[in-house]
């Protein structure tokens, strides 16, 4: 059906409607909003050709729509948006520059909308870093175009961070709206339908907020509160009558005595499964059709009806709650993947230092991996597209190998941005007589710590540090068969590095074994810990805290992956022993084939666990951790904010309705504390960890014990009341073949309560080891000993990243700080170049603001857990 009004009609029908205006000019006038757009199921309606096809015919197609309605009233002009900023870069990549710029003036004159996030995503499962490098591309738009993108959503699945809102905030985002699938969950379909704020500030702990439209479901996901809320059912037979019934829905939303309470209300969203929607002339016509002297409707370009409740509506509601996490843990299912995303993510923090510290000397060091970087910000934006149920037309292998191959773009610039950063810098030292490498830090404080570099020289030799020409502590050791030498590496400065020289010698003899073994039990100056045959740790003996840290819950330790014989096969073995560590192996076949790995080191109270599986698996694995605590509170990094694992009415910081308790985000760690002694644990590769007993509906707050996600398919379909039967696992089956995963884990305990800066610079402690690598450079290279590129007065105030600013020349840095403490700080940071200017950016290095240095260092501010962005200029190399 093709549906056309002329703009004449339109226009006498408008001059009537103003006479009923006039005449009920004491009524209110309820103000309705009803945007068109196409929802995305990337890569599980349709594949990648078949949705950039789409992108480009539905962006062509309400491009002419807009021109043909130019003329009409404002409120019956054709308008669309774009759920994705991905339809922005498709467009752009087939299409001539002239048609694009046609795209742009659509989106300036507010006729187009596109959000700061790529596609439809699923969250929970993300490296906080992840969330913001996946909204990069958006920013680089908004600097080429001169526009800011100021709505950002996460569509379908039923559950929601509470850390996103600020990194949605930080990034440039006001407005978010949320429409949920309520298909394929656990979370009971009552609790849909009564949300207790269904507009409110989606708020983060640092206050910051993003207003959120989350209205209660209707009948289901094709009406109000579903992810397709304009399109009045799910295949209407008359697509007029069904926006015309949302249209009513609205009306009765802001009727007297419903508990919404606004005037304005808005329906979003037209597109539902479909590939695409060309359904412009309904909108327009339903709007003018259905305009009355105390009703007005706008087509919408949903960013409309956010400025009319700003206006309107200045004091909102607010909520700071996580609502847990569902079809987030379906990337799980094809977990090393996954895992080496988040490897990927972890190792640019080290990559993007290194270049910042080559960009004092190599001006096109940086520039030179732009279509590299470019592609990987891309890939950060579709890899964790919400549609990892993998059950739609796209088969699960087709959709698996798409997985992989933006994960590999990912890896790929991160290893080639490290790898060629270590050679880069190491070519930047002058070289001399005896062999010399550097080890570089970079993080935000002073580390003593190990350092590895490859060596197939003679050994044993001396190891001179030549910042205060004194012999460090060493020790050969071996990776996958090759030989290193790791060192006891101290006093490696902020943001900065040592150089170390090799010379001949004995190095320092005499000194005792970083730990001893006897039998089970594996013992250094912090710790005795029993390992068994199966790599689990059914004792450890805090040895300063004079306690036993390890109680068996239903039968599993610590590290324990589900082993039901606790002393199986033979003691553990020494793989490496030494001054500065001692390395321990067990191998065990149960439940499925898997190595582990213990380390102990001589001068740190930190037990580091390297596991692996060597077998493909399909049932759900998990790492068990079981600590002798009483009744402990956990806490953890869910992304951009440390949660307490409690129910809001509780203490903590889920939400005590509508939300899916049984598996929370894993990211750097997770702390399990009473009042005074506690244990951290670090973790790099796995996305979810279960407190105890935690059911979807039930949170098990005291818990002593988590479980650690290893992989596997969390969810099946749910047996609905029409019988559907409980058979179909929800992501991809068997991990897609794989057959080799890893995981590290680093615990330490602390006879003290809860400190999140301690949590945090534990675990990026263990993520982030020094880097090492060989001095090359020629005889007109620096000669320095040492070096520091940045560093912040208050230690509570970490550096999350610093890189070469994206568009900016190669001196100017973007910094990324978190204020880990839970009140106002103004630390001052400091480049040993001096900084020459300074703006506060958006997340995304889009610039807000002005800030004035003094004597070439920066006062900045932070709110209490606040993270903020700055582009630093430094000032000419020394």
């Amino acid at each position: 059906m093709q549906l056309f009004v002329s703009s004449s009609g339109i226009r006498a029908i408008l001059l009537f409607q103003v006479v009923l205006f006039t005449l009920a000019s004491t009524a209110q006038v309820k103000r309705l909003y009803i945007a068109n757009d196409d929802h995305t199921d990337y890569m599980w309606t349709a594949d990648e050709a078949k949705y950039d096809t789409a992108f480009v015919q539905m962006l062509d197609y309400y491009l002419d729509q807009i021109d043909v309605t130019k003329s009409n009233p404002d409120d019956y002009q054709a308008r669309f948006n774009c759920d994705g900023g991905y339809w922005l870069t498709v467009y752009e990549k087939y299409r001539t520059p002239q048609q694009f710029k046609r795209l742009v003036a659509a989106i300036k004159s507010g006729h187009i909308s596109s959000p700061l996030t790529a596609l439809a995503n699923t969250y929970g499962a993300q490296p906080t870093e992840a969330v913001i490098r996946g909204m990069y591309a958006a920013g680089k738009m908004e600097r080429k175009l001169g526009i800011r993108f100021r709505m950002a959503v996460a569509m379908e699945n039923q559950t929601l961070p509470l850390g996103l809102s600020s990194l949605w905030a930080g990034s440039g985002a006001r407005y978010s709206w949320k429409g949920v699938c309520a298909c394929a969950t656990r979370i009971t379909k009552s609790n849909f339908r009564s949300r207790r704020h269904q507009l409110y500030n989606y708020t983060g702990l640092d206050g910051s907020k993003v207003i959120m439209k989350w209205n209660n479901l209707g009948i289901n996901n094709t009406y109000m509160g579903g992810y397709a809320e304009a399109r009045g059912g799910v295949k209407p037979k008359d697509t007029l009558e069904g926006i015309k019934t949302m249209i009513r829905y609205l009306d009765t939303l802001c009727s007297p005595g419903n508990t919404y309470a606004h005037l304005a209300a808005g329906a979003f969203g037209y597109g539902w499964d479909d590939l695409a929607t060309f359904v412009s002339p309904f909108f327009i016509e339903a709007a003018r059709s259905m305009t009355t002297a105390t009703r007005k409707i706008r087509v919408s370009n949903e960013e409309d009806f956010f400025k009319d409740i700003e206006k309107n509506y200045p004091i909102l509601p607010s909520e700071s709650v996580s609502y847990g996490n569902e079809w987030d843990t379906y990337s799980v299912s094809l977990n090393e993947t996954t895992a080496k995303v988040r490897r990927a993510t972890e190792q640019l923090r080290n990559a993007e230092a290194l270049a910042s510290v080559i960009g004092l000397k190599n001006k096109t060091f940086y520039k030179k991996m732009a279509d590299a970087r470019n592609g990987a910000w891309e890939g950060y934006g579709l890899y964790w597209e919400h549609d990892w149920t993998a059950d739609g037309p796209v088969s699960q292998k087709d959709r698996a190998d798409w997985q992989v191959k933006i994960q590999e773009r990912i890896s790929a610039y991160s290893d080639s941005l490290l790898t060629n950063g270590i050679s880069e810098l190491g070519s930047q030292l002058k070289k001399a007589a005896n062999p010399r490498f550097y080890v570089f830090n970079a993080l935000s404080w002073t580390r003593n710590d190990v350092a590895d570099i490859p060596y197939t020289g003679k050994y044993p030799c001396d190891i001179v540090d030549l910042a205060t020409n004194k012999p460090v502590t060493s020790q050969l050791i071996y990776k996958s068969g090759k030989p290193f030498i790791r060192i006891l590496a101290e006093n490696i400065p902020s943001v900065g590095y040592k150089v170390f020289e090799i010379r001949t010698g004995q190095g320092r003899t005499g000194l005792p074994d970083a730990a001893t073994l006897e039998g089970y039990y594996l013992t250094n100056n912090y710790y005795r810990i029993k390992i068994n045959g199966a790599g689990v740790l059914t004792e450890i003996y805090d040895r300063a805290a004079n306690r036993q840290l390890v109680k068996a819950v239903k039968g599993t330790f610590v590290n324990d992956l589900g082993v039901t014989e606790k002393n199986p096969g033979s003691p553990v073995t020494i793989e490496d022993t030494g001054p500065v560590s001692v390395t321990v192996k067990a191998v065990a076949q149960y439940p499925v084939p898997h190595t582990v790995r213990v380390t102990l080191f001589s001068n740190q109270p930190r037990i580091d666990i390297e596991d692996s599986i060597q077998a493909n698996f399909t049932e759900l694995q998990t790492w068990s951790f079981s600590f002798n605590l009483d009744k402990p509170t956990t806490r953890h990094e869910e992304l951009g904010s440390v949660l307490t694992v409690k129910t809001e009415t509780n203490g903590g910081h889920y939400a005590a309705q509508n939300a899916r308790y049984d598996w929370q985000t894993f990211n750097h760690f997770a702390d399990l504390s009473e009042d005074n002694y506690g244990v951290t644990l670090s973790n790099e590769d796995c996305s979810f960890f279960r407190l105890g007993n935690s059911k979807p509906d039930s949170l098990d707050e005291t818990a002593s014990q988590i479980h650690a996600l290893a992989g596997g398919q969390t969810d099946r379909y749910v047996v609905t009341p029409a019988g559907r039967k409980d058979t179909t696992r929800l992501g991809i089956a068997s991990q897609n073949g794989q057959t080799d995963f890893k995981y590290r884990f680093s615990l330490t305990t602390h006879s003290k309560a809860f400190d999140p800066v301690d949590a945090m610079k534990f675990s990026l402690v263990h993520q982030n080891p020094l880097v090492t690598g060989m001095v090359t450079g020629s005889a007109a290279a620096r000669d320095v000993k040492t070096f520091s590129l940045l560093n912040i007065s208050d230690p509570g105030v970490l550096l999350w990243s610093v890189k070469p600013s994206d568009d900016a020349g190669a001196s100017s840095l973007t910094t990324r700080f978190w204020n880990m403490k839970d009140k106002k700080t103004q630390p001052l940071v400091a480049l040993q170049t001096g900084i020459g200017k300074a703006w506060i950016t958006s997340h995304l290095e889009t610039i807000e603001s002005e800030v004035k240095p003094s004597n070439g260092k920066l006062t900045m501010s932070f709110a209490p857990f606040q993270i903020k962005t700055y582009q630093l200029l430094a000032g000419p190399d020394k």
